[in-house]
């Protein structure tokens, strides 16, 4: 073995560690008031006066993509599967590249601060009123997983309970987040995504230190272990994970991710032009895909370790492994920023895109259209409270699920495609609908409810990849048959 001798439970998190994992958190509070002080109208609080540079959003898209779900989910699932997931990110790209063409310009067009009010300006209040309650659904309990991952991990390391360690979390991000709006949520995310890249560079070279032989041995030990796979082209419906059913499924979560939900394409909007939002998202490609990789091959790397080592207990848990292994295994310092980047993973919370749908498109239009911007402006402060204590909740209940990282998309693809397909039929299409994208939305999202706990249930053999596909066609076929039957029949009574 390369790396120091006798490796073995180092047991609590030290005084370097901590400092080190405080002074990262506190250059937060640091950014949101040097950021957002100046800010007051919710254009500011929301989009940054869109002035934000367009590589600082790139590297904030990266780090809001990725969050917990990449530093701890994504070792886990390498650590204890393979590598398949990385077939996700190429549906992800391409779909980034259809966004960019295809929705980016018509938020620029209609200058939107939530681009529910696409929906608004396309087909009507109903249709973005309905768009936005999908978004706060979906958003809310992805972000809860997301938030439970972070949550998980440092109640791990530091020996807290998980109540204690989403409180913290809950009260830091309101904090930042209520001071700075969507400056300090771009700028903490470029800062953030430095930190994740840091972090996992250098625990993957200190894991590399503690292989056992030559390194082309240990990965061909993965390699016939299956830990090295990525590509199953296995034309198998009830595989989620195959290149097709991972693939379509990246896809349509992408489309919907960075084209349908205001969490992604607030901070695309951040930037001055439709050019330089459009750069933003390549650059989101270029650079989401090393962190992708950095972190599969962590998981790789936890896997040959304990292997090598049988002499060290591994965690009980898969979901649990990235923390176990900071907790008694890294020296002090490591474990420090380690620490630091699963805390920051977690406080890229989504209460600004949350609020900025709220007070867009359901206060500002149906409570309070003429007040003041200075009014809105509180009211934006209070919605990132109470939204912050929704998630909480929410983190809370996710407790039992033991594959955070699957579990994730599996909620995302029950209910995005019902947004995703009212979008696509705004934009690829000229039908005239309103109250019919309403019913649709609300059959597709049921009916896509219904499958799931089918496969749950072992009565079909459809994996959940297929779904947000599946929700995203039903919802744009269901709108279509109605507008035109409901249209055609309204004008032939007109007429009579």
């Amino acid at each position: 073995m390369n790396g120091r001798a006798g490796i073995g439970l180092l047991g609590a998190v030290s005084g370097p560690d901590l400092a080190i994992a405080s002074l990262a958190v506190a250059l937060l509070p640091v950014i949101s008031w040097a950021m957002g002080r100046k800010e007051t109208t919710t254009e500011g609080f929301f989009l940054g006066s869109r002035k934000i540079p367009g590589w600082a959003a790139g590297l904030s898209l990266v780090a809001a993509e990725g969050s917990a779900l990449t530093i701890v989910g994504v070792p886990a699932a390498a650590y204890s599967e393979n590598w398949h997931y990385l077939q996700f990110f190429f549906g992800s790209a391409a779909a980034r590249i259809v966004v960019a063409f295809l929705f980016i310009p018509v938020f620029y067009q209609y200058q939107c601060t939530s681009i529910y009010e696409y929906l608004r300006h396309r087909f009507g209040p109903q249709t973005q009123y309905t768009g936005s309650i999908f978004f706060f659904i979906t958003r809310l309990i992805a972000s809860g997983v997301r938030l439970y991952a972070a949550c998980m991990g440092v109640a791990l390391i530091l020996g807290w309970t998980l109540g204690q360690a989403v409180l913290l979390f809950t009260i830091v991000s309101i904090l930042f987040i209520a001071i700075g709006g969507i400056k300090a949520v771009v700028w903490a995310g470029a800062y953030q995504a430095a930190i994740f890249f840091a972090a996992g560079a250098i625990l993957l070279a200190y894991l590399i230190g503690q292989i056992k032989g030559p390194l082309s041995e240990a990965l061909q030990t993965a390699a016939q272990a299956g830990r090295l796979s990525i590509f199953d082209f296995r034309l198998n419906l009830n595989e989620p994970t195959t290149f097709w059913a991972g693939t379509a499924n990246a896809f349509f979560i992408g489309l919907a991710v960075f084209g349908a939900d205001q969490e992604m394409v607030q901070r695309l909007l951040t930037v001055k032009t439709r050019r330089q939002s459009q750069n933003t998202i390549f650059m989101s490609i270029a650079a989401g895909l090393p962190v992708l990789m950095l972190y599969l091959a962590i998981g790789t790397g936890l896997y040959l370790f304990y292997r090598q080592h049988p002499e060290i207990a591994a965690p009980q848990k898969a979901k649990e492994v990235l923390s176990f292994f900071i907790t008694h295994t890294l020296p002090v310092g490591l474990r420090g920023l380690l620490l630091s980047a699963i805390i920051l993973a977690g406080i890229d919370s989504p209460l600004s895109s949350l609020t900025s749908s709220f007070v867009s498109d359901i206060y500002r239009p149906l409570l309070r259209p003429n007040a003041s911007q200075r009014h809105y402006l509180m009211v934006s402060r209070i919605g990132v409270v109470g939204f912050g204590l929704i998630l909480a909740l929410i983190a809370l209940g996710c407790a039992p699920v033991e594959n955070i990282l699957w579990f994730a998309f599996e909620i995302f693809s029950i209910t995005g495609g019902a947004a995703l397909g009212v979008f696509l039929l705004g934009t690829l299409t000229r039908t005239a609908a309103n109250k019919e994208n309403v019913i649709a939305m609300i059959l597709s999202a049921g009916a896509m409810t219904v499958l799931f706990l089918l496969k749950k249930f072992g009565q079909i053999g459809l994996a959940w990849s297929w779904l947000i596909v599946l929700g995203t066609f039903t919802t744009m076929a269901v709108s279509f048959l109605l507008a035109h039957t409901i249209g055609s029949l309204s004008n032939i009574f007109s007429q009579k």
